[in-house]
C-alpha cells in the first residue's frame, strides 16, 4: 500500500476491522517511512453489471456515480454522509447481487429517486429536476403534486 502522505510502499497494519454488514474491511494503517497514520477499506470485487445509458453506451456500473449524485442532491440538507452511504450500499447491493449483466440507467435512477423520497423531499426535488429533465415549470409542478400526494395531508395539532 503506497502512503499517501510520502508515497513509500512499506507500512504496518495497526488495526482491522469488519463493518456491521461484515462486507468491507477497515484498516487503520502506519507508514513505516514518514510514521503517520491513514485509513484504507477492503471489499470483494464482484462481477459488476453493465450500465446501459440512454444514447445506448454501455459503461461499469460505478457507486461513487451514485454516491456523487446523492451528496449534490442533498447538499445543505440536515441529512449525515452514514445515511447516504447506506443508500449507496443498498441500491449497490441491490444491483449487484441482482446477477443481471445490464442494467438501465432509468432503474438506477428511478431507485436512487425512490431511496431519496424516504430520505429527504428537497433532495428529492433536486435529484428529480436533473433525472428527469423537466421542460418546464408544469412539469415541474406535476412532480411536486405527486410528492405532496404521497407524503399526504398532515393533520394539524390540537392546542390544549
Amino acid at each position: 500500500m503506497k502512503c499517501p502522505f510520502c508515497t513509500h510502499i512499506e507500512d504496518k497494519v495497526i488495526d482491522s476491522r469488519l463493518s456491521q454488514d461484515g462486507c468491507v474491511t477497515r484498516r487503520r494503517r502506519e507508514c513505516l517511512g514518514c510514521t503517520k497514520r491513514y485509513t484504507t477499506y477492503e471489499r470483494v470485487e464482484d462481477l459488476l453489471p453493465m450500465v446501459v445509458k440512454k444514447d445506448g453506451v454501455r459503461e461499469t456500473f460505478d457507486r461513487m456515480k451514485i454516491l456523487a449524485g446523492l451528496k449534490k442532491a442533498c447538499e445543505k440538507r440536515s441529512v449525515s454522509i452514514e445515511a447516504i452511504e447506506e443508500v449507496v450500499d443498498k441500491l449497490e447491493a441491490y444491483f449487484v447481487g441482482s446477477g443481471e449483466k445490464e442494467i438501465a440507467i432509468t432503474d438506477i435512477g428511478e431507485a436512487v429517486m425512490g431511496e431519496l423520497k424516504e430520505l429527504d423531499d428537497v433532495a428529492y426535488v433536486r435529484f428529480a429536476s436533473v433525472y428527469r429533465e423537466f421542460r418546464d415549470i408544469n412539469e415541474f409542478m406535476k412532480e411536486m403534486k405527486e410528492l405532496i400526494g404521497t407524503k399526504g395531508k398532515k393533520t394539524p395539532k390540537k392546542e390544549s
